[in-house]
């Protein structure tokens, strides 16, 4: 029999994106599979929605919006299968688009955490902004992606066609061991939302399991659904959860040495935006770097000193992809030497 599979959808306050794609997922080729949506308390009519259109869904209902990594913690809490698939509710998925994925994960009992192929659903030839074919670390802990480097997207003509180890999958279609899962505790509730995926993936990778990239299977994604990129509140939660996954995740003396570097890179940001005149984006910048230094303590409780090797992980690129995109002008993922 086929390891059972569970696809859990989180909502809130998205009927709209539940009308456009759920239709797709319901479509899904997979014997032993569940199909759940998660709702954090939405306002906008997506439970009845969903009851009155789609009684066969399952609904989990959170008492509030938790956002994206606590709020799953509570779904998956209530869910029993052998893996996890967290999918956005503004992904379209073709069919048959589990099995590939499942059965490389199979294959290898130390792969805890996948992705598919991620494409724009706006134009289906390019990559997709959060994930593409596969998330990578810079030194100083700026992710990126194959596929994407910054705002320079590519074209799918290809070229990542393989199979690869990387270093996090992209939460907007994230295949986990639900064993794994369970071992690391799931997403850190702190995050509320947005690079929690990276911090899952490091903690994995930290234990010795591996997270891959398998092209096999794409999925199309529309981006921004909740928190469109132009969101101050996006900003604040990206640079404070930056540094947040360099303190629990690296060795002690490394951590605080990157946070300190990244602080400095991110005082040049704060620059960047007070000269174009954007100062809501540079007031998230001064408030992520308070917030982070308010929980610095209670960050540091949440290491596991034993847990955290000393050696570079696959999918971590071992320089600086800002100095990379903007001195040196590379644009693509192939002209890196990772």
């Amino acid at each position: 029999m086929e390891p059972s599979v569970a696809v859990v959808i989180l909502n809130w306050n998205g009927q709209a994106l539940l009308e456009q794609f759920l239709p797709s997922v319901l479509q899904s080729i997979y014997g032993n599979l569940q199909l759940i949506v998660g709702d954090n308390n939405s306002t906008d009519g997506s439970v009845d929605f969903l009851q009155t259109n789609y009684p066969d869904v399952r609904i989990i209902r959170n008492a509030q919006n938790y956002g994206f990594a606590e709020g799953y913690r509570k779904l998956l809490d209530q869910v029993e299968a052998d893996y996890y698939i967290l999918l956005n509710s503004d992904v379209e998925v073709p069919a048959d688009w589990i099995r590939p994925v499942i059965a490389q994960m199979e294959a290898d009992p130390l792969i805890a955490a996948a992705q598919p192929k991620i494409k724009w659903q706006k134009d289906k030839t390019q990559f997709e902004y959060a994930g593409a074919a596969g998330g990578f670390l810079d030194l100083h802990g700026y992710p990126f992606c194959r596929g994407r480097l910054f705002d320079t997207i590519e074209t799918d003509q290809g070229q990542y066609e393989q199979t690869t180890e990387i270093f996090w999958a992209s939460g907007a279609a994230l295949f986990i061991k639900s064993k794994a899962w369970h071992e690391v505790g799931g997403l850190d509730p702190d995050f509320f939302a947005h690079m929690e995926e990276i911090d899952l993936c490091w903690r994995l990778k930290n234990l010795g399991y591996k997270v891959i990239y398998c092209p096999q299977a794409e999925v199309y994604h529309v981006g921004g659904g909740t928190l469109n990129a132009n969101n101050p509140y996006k900003t604040y939660l990206n640079f404070r959860n930056n540094l947040i996954i360099l303190q629990k995740n690296l060795p002690l003396g490394d951590a605080y040495f990157r946070v300190f570097i990244r602080m400095c890179i991110d005082f040049i940001a704060w620059i960047h935006f007070l000269l174009k005149g954007e100062t809501d984006f540079a007031w998230s910048v001064n408030k992520a770097h308070y917030h982070f230094v308010l929980a610095l303590f209670k960050n540091a409780s949440k290491r596991n000193d034993r847990q955290i090797p000393f050696q570079k992980h696959a999918g971590q690129y071992p320089s600086s992809i800002v100095w990379a995109y903007f001195i040196q002008k590379i644009r693509y993922f192939s002209q890196l030497k990772v």
